[in-house]
């Protein structure tokens, strides 16, 4: 696994490579979807991994809870908590786009510890099956990809950045993102809407893209990948820059040296303020020719 002395990270490593396995079987030999609400899809695959996840924790961790986005809720008094995605992109999925993961973020909730309040995340593990590639991280001892220590990047400025974004599978319309999107691609060097939150936050820890923001996640997609983030060196907050929590409305994730510029432009965005406006077709093609003669 990794050279750092996992007290959590491990198990649940293992437990993920399991659940992996059983959607990477799914996966090659097709699932029929259904859907719950409007289009958000849920798949055989997606019950049968977090079954599988939740007995696994229950024979080598029985005092943890389990709180997973399938409905298996358990022991949720514990003093620790396991945060379960076990199908985190399951749009992605049900098309035979390869691009989903498993995802296991664990809380520890001390005593006197409020209902409302958060915990610590302590331990978090992503595998994404069909590239073999586990990421992991315990609070404390760095973040991991396939046993190797990983960074987020070194990138400067919004401006050199690649960055990741994504939209809701239900009531987009109420989702002010697409503002968002639409600015920061003006400003960036490309926006990636992959379709799986947890993956986004596994690629901001290692480097591959600069930054992430999203709207309306939950516990499970996003506990895990902050732990790493943060971990790995770079920065999580809501867009106002305040402390982000599980259920945060919004979540800012960057390698820290673009977090500041990204956070300023989410200000003018919900002011209003220094906006580009999408150029008219006779604009387009001024600025087209204006480059052609250059």
């Amino acid at each position: 696994m990794s050279s750092a002395n996992f007290q959590f990270a491990d198990t649940a490593a293992e437990i993920a490579r399991e659940a992996g396995a059983l959607l990477r079987d799914y996966y090659n030999r097709g699932v029929a979807a259904e859907y719950k609400g409007d289009v958000d899809i849920v798949t055989a695959a997606d019950r049968a991994s977090e079954k599988l996840i939740a007995q696994r924790l229950k024979e080598k961790l029985p005092e943890h809870g389990i709180f997973g986005e399938e409905g298996t809720r358990t022991a949720l008094d514990a003093e620790y908590r396991w945060y379960i995605d076990p199908l985190d992109g399951t749009t992605n999925f049900a098309h035979g786009f390869p691009f989903f993961a498993v995802s296991m973020g664990l809380e520890r909730r001390h005593i006197g510890l409020k209902p409302e309040e958060d915990g610590e995340i302590v331990a978090g593990v992503i595998y994404e099956p069909l590239r073999d590639e586990l990421f992991m991280a315990e609070r404390g001892k760095g973040a991991y990809l396939n046993g190797k220590p990983i960074h987020a990047s070194g990138t400067e400025h919004l401006q050199e950045s690649l960055v990741a974004t994504g939209f809701p599978s239900q009531k987009r319309h109420e989702n002010p993102n697409i503002h968002f999107y639409h600015q920061v691609t003006l400003r960036s060097h490309g926006v990636r809407r992959a379709g799986a939150a947890a993956l986004d936050l596994a690629y901001t820890a290692c480097g591959r893209v600069d930054g992430y923001w999203e709207f309306n996640l939950n516990p499970w997609d996003t506990s895990a990948g902050a732990l790493l983030v943060e971990e790995a060196g770079g920065k999580i907050t809501r867009f106002n820059g305040s402390k982000f929590l599980l259920d945060s409305a919004e979540i800012l994730a960057s390698n820290g040296r673009i977090h500041a510029e990204m956070q300023e432009l989410f200000d003018d965005l919900f002011a209003g303020r220094n906006l580009t406006p999408i150029p008219t077709p006779e604009e387009f093609r001024r600025r087209r020719e204006e480059r052609g003669r250059a």
